[in-house]
This record gives C-alpha cells, sequence and structure tokens, in this order.
C-alpha cells in the first residue's frame, strides 16, 4: 500500500511540485483514502482521488485599482472552482500577501471534503488576492473589492459559485463585493454567504466557524466521558475565529488562558473572562489594534513577543491563526504540559510532524475539515435561509450548527475507529468527506 501511495503522491507532484501546501493537503488525505479505496470495489480503478485532487477550474486575473494618492496599484485575483459533484462551488475568499495559488488549491481541496462532512449540498472552492487591507482606507478596500468583483461576477452565481469571507474579508469586504454584483448583474440573490442581517446574512455566521470548533471539542471530550468544564484552553490567533472559539469556551465553563496575533501571544493566568474578551474585540474589530495591548489594561497579563502559546500549560489546545503554525517541536510542548485534546479552527495550522505526534500519544486530535466546519455549515444555512427569502432565529441556527458539529463527530467516529477503540479523527473525516462526493462523481459519469 505505501508503494501505491508513494506512486499516486509522485504522479500528483510531476503537477503540482512547486507547489507545498498543496500537496501536503494532498498526502494527508491519500494516505488515509487509498487503503479505503483498495478495499472496495466500487472505486477501484476510477482514478476517482486522482480526478478529485484536479481542479474542476482554475481562474486567474488582474485586479486593477486607485489608491487614495490616485496610483494605479495591481493585484492578483484567483477562484478555484475545485469540485462540484454535491452541489454549486461554496467557499470563501481570502485577502493576504501570502495568497498564491498552491495554498488556494489547499484550501479549496480541503473545502470539498468540510462541505461533504456538513451533510449540506455544497461542492468545493477558494478564491482570493494577494491584496493586503492592513492599513488601507475603508474607501481603498471598497475600491478593491469592486475592481475585485468586476472579474470575479462573470464566473459566480448562486447555483454556481457562492463565496464567503476568509482571512482579510469581513462583514466590510462582503458588504462591498455583494454591492457591486447586484450592480453588474441587476439582481438580488445569495451569491455571496457572510453577509449583513438586513440583508439576507444569517444569525450566527460570524460566531460559527468558533463556536463548532469548540462544539466539536466539546463532543470529542464526552466521547471520553469528559467535558470542558474546568478545563485550562490556549488559543492561537484573535480573529473572529479566535475570538468566539473564546467565547464559546467562556460559555461550557473553560478557562481560556491566551490569544494571539503575527506580534505574539498574551497569556493571562487568572483567565480571559467575558470582559476582557469584549475589550479584545472591541481591540481587533474596531480599534484595529495589537494584542500586546491587552496587557495595557489588564497588567497582571504577560506578552511574549514573536512566540506562539504552545509552551503554555493546558487541558484543551484551539489552534485558529493559521496554516502549519503549529509544529512537531510544540505539539511535543503540549503534550508534555498535559493537553489531552486539540481542535483545529484554522485549516491545516498542524504540521505533518505535529499530527504524528499527537497520534502516537493516541491524545484527541481534530482535523480542521472537521472541527472548523461549522463555518460553511452555517454558509449553507444561509444560502437555505436566502432561497426560502426567510430568516431563522439565533436559537434555531445555533441548535441546527450543534447539530451539524455531531454528525460529523459521528462520521469521522464511524470510518475513523481503530480496533484498539482510539478514533483516528483525520481517517475518519477524509473517508466520510471522500464517499459522499466519490458516489456522486460515480453515478455522475466521467465530466
Amino acid at each position: 500500500m505505501k508503494e501505491k501511495i508513494d506512486a499516486f503522491l509522485e504522479q500528483v507532484k510531476v503537477r503540482n511540485a512547486h507547489e507545498p501546501e498543496f500537496m501536503q493537503a494532498v498526502e494527508e488525505v491519500a494516505e488515509t483514502v487509498l487503503p479505503y479505496i483498495a478495499k472496495h470495489e466500487i472505486y477501484n480503478g476510477k482514478n476517482i482521488l486522482l480526478r478529485m485532487v484536479e481542479p474542476e477550474r482554475v481562474i486567474s486575473f488582474r485586479v486593477c485599482w486607485v489608491d487614495d494618492d490616485g496610483e494605479i496599484q495591481v493585484n492578483r485575483g484567483y477562484r478555484i472552482q475545485m469540485n462540484s459533484a454535491i452541489g454549486p462551488y461554496k467557499g470563501g475568499l481570502r485577502f493576504h500577501p501570502s495568497v498564491n495559488l498552491s495554498i488556494l488549491k489547499f484550501l479549496a481541496f480541503e473545502q470539498v471534503f468540510k462541505n461533504s462532512l456538513t451533510t449540506l449540498p455544497m461542492g468545493g472552492g477558494k478564491g482570493g488576492s494577494d491584496f493586503d487591507p492592513k492599513g488601507k482606507s475603508d474607501n481603498e478596500i471598497m475600491r478593491f473589492c469592486h475592481a475585485f468583483m468586476s472579474e470575479l461576477s462573470r464566473h459566480i452565481g448562486p447555483n454556481t459559485d457562492v463565496p464567503a469571507g476568509d482571512i482579510g474579508v469581513g462583514g466590510r469586504e462582503i458588504g462591498f463585493l455583494f454591492g457591486m454584483y447586484k450592480k453588474l448583474r441587476n439582481e438580488f440573490t445569495g451569491v455571496l454567504t457572510g453577509k449583513g442581517m438586513s440583508w439576507g446574512g444569517s444569525k450566527i455566521r460570524p460566531e460559527a466557524t468558533g463556536y463548532g470548533t469548540v462544539y466539536f471539542a466539546q463532543k470529542m471530550l464526552e466521547s471520553k466521558g469528559d467535558s470542558l468544564e474546568g478545563k485550562t484552553v490556549v488559543i492561537s490567533g484573535s480573529g473572529n475565529v479566535a475570538q468566539y472559539a473564546a467565547e464559546k469556551s467562556i460559555h461550557l465553563e473553560g478557562k481560556v488562558v491566551t490569544l494571539s496575533d503575527s506580534s505574539g501571544y498574551i497569556y493571562d493566568e487568572d483567565g480571559i473572562d467575558e470582559d476582557k474578551l469584549k475589550f479584545i474585540m472591541d481591540l481587533k474589530n474596531v480599534k484595529r489594534g495589537r494584542i500586546s495591548e491587552y496587557v495595557d489594561e489588564y497588567p497582571n497579563a504577560k506578552f511574549v513577543k514573536g512566540e506562539t502559546p504552545w509552551n503554555e500549560k493546558c487541558d484543551v489546545a484551539l489552534p485558529c491563526a493559521t496554516q502549519n503554525e503549529l509544529n512537531g517541536e510544540d505539539a511535543k510542548n503540549l503534550l508534555k504540559n498535559g493537553c489531552i485534546c486539540v481542535s483545529e479552527g484554522a485549516n491545516m495550522p498542524s504540521t505533518k510532524e505535529a499530527i504524528s505526534e499527537f497520534h502516537k500519544a493516541k491524545i484527541l486530535f481534530a482535523p480542521g475539515k472537521a472541527s472548523n466546519a461549522g463555518g460553511v455549515a452555517t454558509s449553507g444555512l444561509e444560502m437555505t435561509q436566502n432561497s426560502l427569502r426567510y430568516n431563522w432565529s439565533r436559537e434555531e441556527v445555533d441548535s441546527k450548527l450543534k447539530d451539524i458539529m455531531e454528525d460529523i463527530h459521528d462520521a469521522c467516529i464511524e470510518y475513523g475507529k481503530e480496533d484498539d477503540g482510539y478514533i483516528d479523527y483525520v481517517k475518519g473525516a477524509n473517508i466520510a468527506g471522500f464517499v459522499k462526493v466519490a458516489d456522486a462523481m460515480l453515478a455522475q459519469g466521467v465530466v
């Protein structure tokens, strides 16, 4: 089997050798899915995974816009339409200087499995630009978003491709993008998710990824007869996902002690309570400040410059910042300091070496395609509400989100339970996500 996996990866590498993040995502899936394919005749000889790793469509375009000084700026825009076997392409837009084809293809590939796991009819896609919204005025961001959408609008639609937000794309950006789409197409449709509540948005959508990550951690702990109550929780990041992961952890009586940004992390031994979290939300969302300013308000806390929080003692770790932020050494430090549960809030935040350490120690570990699927699940619920021209209450959406996360957890157990009783959530998520998409692809023929 190892030879088959190596041969498959070599075949994929020939076309994608210059795309390390994408190859990392493909390798993780291949190692668990190819053995499953070999045992099931229906998939054998169909090259089904090889077809899944090749995007159905890769769109790249120029984005020209004018800054506040009157200078013409040029960025690159992308949309990766990865797989539409079970529904229209669905996945976020990321505005960040690091954006390139490798990162977007890895995200789109992961999205295929994540969307499949939600049980909702959504294919996988991802897009964005190397535009950096940091330090830009609202008018500059508006001009960029309008220029970006003037091209993207040709390739998306409510039954074709429904983008959402991601890093660098929040409610402000979604508003500007939607406004230009509506103007160009002369129609009001649910073509973007993450919209404002007064124009088609869904309650709980901003909270969904963070909430879902914690719901999944809670389900893993419950499978061991435990809970989040009284547990010390370390969280990386301080953006949308991290903020709401912290909020839900607090609601479930966990003790959150860290948050971070690119400058370093804060550690508050007394715990970050709701009032402190409110300060952080204002600092990051309104004032656009740095996490280091937390210690000015709460001097009992400490700020550790240029480091990640994985050296701190904890029971539960929630990596919610970005890809490959938690490496093998970090994993060893977490294990040494008593960590028993890791639930990924970001996309692929743990390196291959880190995941190997977690598996060797047989702790609870949830990959992002399962544990952070709450965001896209609630986007799917927003699409449903848009189609119905109806809004569910906060309680209804939260209940549906919780049910979806529990269903994903159950699917991971179904396909990931080992002979010794250990649950390999990576294997479970990969196979559960694969089966639904693969069956649809087989039914639709070679297209």
